[in-house]
């Protein structure tokens, strides 16, 4: 009978291989791609607009002039998209007034479990709409359940009380931003009511926030997905815009106030020291130096913890409808510009 000496060929050809690759008679071409000829530009037709046709992977063009890397480096991670984004999974944010219970899941999963928590609660559904992410609900006077929750007494019987819903993405990946409104008003509403833009009684809110957020822990086991919440507007709210220009900076879809605040916890959590602030003028005045540069050489062990320097500057600006974020070198600074890793780290830690 003869053996089958397939396997055994198939190895050592792969040991073969692995020899010729370390002595280096296969050639290395990892870094080829930087005299690779530049290819031909897409034609876009005379009907389409280019500005919607983007390369998935933008790489900057270059000037006379400009730095360009050699030898060794390293090529930032992109973020990880898989990750879970909080420690908890339930946490009230509050800035300017406004109030939230920021959630770590998606959309989908949270509209259902959110109207769930308004029927079992004795305010039930009235109306929904989740093109603009807005459950409504039936008058709460009518049942005692809603009206020990909200507190609601007869000192005003001529006003009846209305709870909304907001459901939206949240400004970082995979979470959920919840808020609620309370509103009085004269009859029986015949539709959905706008949504307050102001907060009418922040207390009752977070009560009713607090009450929820204990409502989906205790029914974190329940998967379900709403397919009407797939209406939700999903676009992000924090994106990378790079493409072709030399101006590569972060955009981001809210206000001024927020987006300080946003920024100010990515740096915290990307432990980017910062050494000053100017929020009038939206500057962060950060160290983003190296660990080699932060170590004074053999003496280090007895050396002093260096002391935070500004070597790079992040500032944040409203232009037209969106706040953008861009970074640089301090005039200072004479070490390796590393500007675009300061910026994908901070948009790993803002999205």
């Amino acid at each position: 009978m003869r053996s089958d000496t397939r396997p055994a060929r198939l190895m050592a050809g792969a040991l073969m291989l692995g020899l010729l690759s370390g002595c280096g008679i296969i050639h290395d071409r990892s870094n080829e791609y930087r005299d690779a000829p530049t290819g031909k530009g897409v034609k876009v037709p005379d009907w389409q607009t280019r500005e919607h046709i983007q390369p998935a992977y933008p790489i900057r063009d270059t000037q006379t002039g400009d730095q360009v890397a050699t030898g060794e480096f390293e090529i930032p991670n992109p973020p990880d998209m898989t990750s879970e984004i909080l420690d908890q999974n339930y946490v009230i944010e509050e800035l300017n007034g406004q109030i939230w219970l920021l959630v770590n899941e998606v959309p989908g999963r949270v509209w259902p479990m959110v109207s769930s928590y308004l029927t079992d609660r004795g305010l039930g559904v009235a109306r929904d709409n989740p093109q603009i992410g807005l459950l409504q609900t039936e008058v709460a006077d009518f049942s005692s359940r809603a009206r020990n929750l909200l507190d609601i007494t007869n000192e005003n019987p001529d006003k009846l009380t209305v709870v909304q819903s907001r459901i939206s993405p949240g400004v970082r990946r995979k979470t959920t931003e919840i808020q609620f409104r309370v509103s009085k008003v004269d009859g029986r509403p015949d539709g959905m009511l706008q949504w307050p833009s102001e907060t009418s009684d922040a207390k009752e809110e977070r009560t009713l926030l607090s009450d929820l957020g204990d409502f989906l822990k205790q029914r974190e086991d329940t998967k379900s997905y709403s397919r009407a919440a797939l209406n939700i507007p999903s676009a992000p709210k924090v994106k990378m815009v790079a493409g072709q220009s030399s101006d590569p900076h972060i955009e981001m879809d809210l206000s001024f106030d927020r987006a300080w605040s946003e920024v100010t916890r990515s740096l915290s959590e990307a432990q980017v020291p910062v050494v000053d602030i100017d929020r009038s003028a939206g500057q962060f005045y950060v160290d983003f130096r190296t660990e080699d540069e932060r170590e004074s050489g053999w003496f280090n062990w007895f050396a002093d913890p260096d002391k935070p320097e500004y070597t790079y500057l992040v500032s944040i600006r409203k232009e037209g409808d969106a706040v953008n974020l861009r970074t640089k070198t301090a005039p200072d600074y004479n070490g390796d510009d590393r500007s675009a890793r300061l910026l994908s780290t901070l948009f790993e830690h803002l999205y």
